[in-house]
């Protein structure tokens, strides 16, 4: 009697008495298996060598910097990088418009200041330099009065705020409040 299933070669037997055959891998699984090792070698070459897709980490931080902006929640903002909105006319306009509707109230139409300080002279209580400006608008001074703005108009409105006081800086419009706080000297 001659059964083709027991025709089989046995390889080696092993000491507890199990036998291991050599039998053929199924194409399906070998199939599988290589396609997994061309993906991953095509993926690493994709997202590592020619860094031609967005990696996970670069997705996670993009997505986290989207939330941060949403919410209002701190980004490091660059002094260079408020200065160069202060040279962009669309965001000066989107600035001025937030400044008349959210400021105006204490700095006054032209930024000389009524029940806050005049934010068109050379003196700042809180320092003149755009990060600090940019600090002030985003969290506020609620010893005196200063509302944080961040959480209610998010980072690039706030950024756009910024850029338009950097505009009224140094401008001393006629009627103005006297000087409050330290004289900042301007770099550039």
């Amino acid at each position: 009697m001659s059964d083709s299933r027991l025709e089989q070669k046995v390889v080696h037997t092993t000491g507890d008495g199990i036998e291991e055959f050599d039998n053929h891998l199924p194409n399906w699984w070998l199939l599988t298996f290589f396609g997994a090792i061309v993906f991953g070698v095509g993926y690493w070459f994709y997202f590592q060598v020619f860094q031609v897709g967005e990696t996970s980490q670069a997705a996670w931080r993009r997505e986290v910097a989207e939330i941060a902006a949403r919410s209002g929640q701190n980004i490091p903002v660059t002094p260079q990088q408020l200065l160069d909105l202060s040279k962009d006319p669309a965001v000066l306009a989107e600035g001025k418009q937030l400044f008349t509707s959210t400021c105006m109230a204490c700095h006054g139409m032209n930024g000389g200041g009524t029940v806050g300080p005049n934010l068109t002279d050379e003196y700042w209580l809180h320092g003149g330099e755009p990060d600090k400006i940019y600090g002030t608008v985003r969290d506020g001074v609620a010893v005196k009065g200063m509302p944080a703005w961040g959480p209610q108009l998010g980072a690039t409105r706030v950024q756009a705020v910024t850029a338009y006081v950097l505009t009224l800086r140094n401008t001393n419009v006629p009627g103005g409040k006297p000087p409050q706080g330290d004289k900042f000297a301007q770099a550039n």
